[in-house]
């Protein structure tokens, strides 16, 4: 039986040599060992009681959140809250307003500041989305505020006839800009809130 695990482990170590080998150090590792992977920095929502209740006192950075509930439930509300606690400590923010309904009076009130803030009012989902995608590969932006999903338009329902049926368009292009965006969120350490 030792015999068994002696040779696991050397091929297990094999393994790990080749992966290490063929992608860089760090990109297979024990999870206990690494203490940076444990430890999740986080960005307040501005609600101590939501804070504690996610468990690890805030939302994580370089990770993608989605906000979802009924219509209004407070989905912007808490992403713009995200959004002042970060210019509080320094932080870059940008909004991308796919709904063209961004009240800024009501997000002064919240705390935000709107010299600092970043917005854009894409025609399209494609926009939207290669828009988030340059923003968060920039690596200078600590949140990025997508809202809404619902209103990301793929361009070939915009440019076509009313009535024409086009199943699935928008969920292949959020299918794509997730494929395409996870790495570099992770990278970025970018925290990106699809409401």
């Amino acid at each position: 039986v030792e015999d068994k695990s002696v040779d696991k482990a050397k091929a297990l170590d094999a393994a790990l040599s080749q992966i290490e080998r063929a992608f860089g150090k760090g990109s297979i590792m024990r999870l206990g060992k690494n203490q940076q992977a444990i430890e999740i920095e986080t960005i307040s929502t501005g609600s101590l009681g939501l804070d504690i209740a996610l468990g690890v006192g805030g939302l994580p950075r370089g990770r993608v959140v989605e906000i979802y509930g009924p219509e209004s439930s407070g989905k912007t509300t808490l992403a713009l809250h995200t959004i002042a606690e970060a210019q509080k400590k320094g932080g870059v923010c940008a909004f991308v307003d796919a709904e063209h309904a961004l009240d800024p009076v009501y997000a002064r009130k919240l705390g935000v500041n709107l010299d600092d803030l970043l917005i854009s009012q894409p025609d399209t989902g494609e926009q939207a989305l290669e828009i988030t995608d340059t923003l968060v590969r920039s690596g200078a932006i600590d949140v990025l505020v997508v809202d809404s999903v619902a209103a990301l338009t793929p361009r070939a329902e915009i440019e076509g006839e009313m009535g024409d049926v086009q199943p699935g368009l928008q969920a292949r292009l959020m299918s794509q800009a997730l494929r395409k965006l996870t790495a570099s969120i992770s990278r970025s350490n970018c925290m990106v809130i699809f409401i």
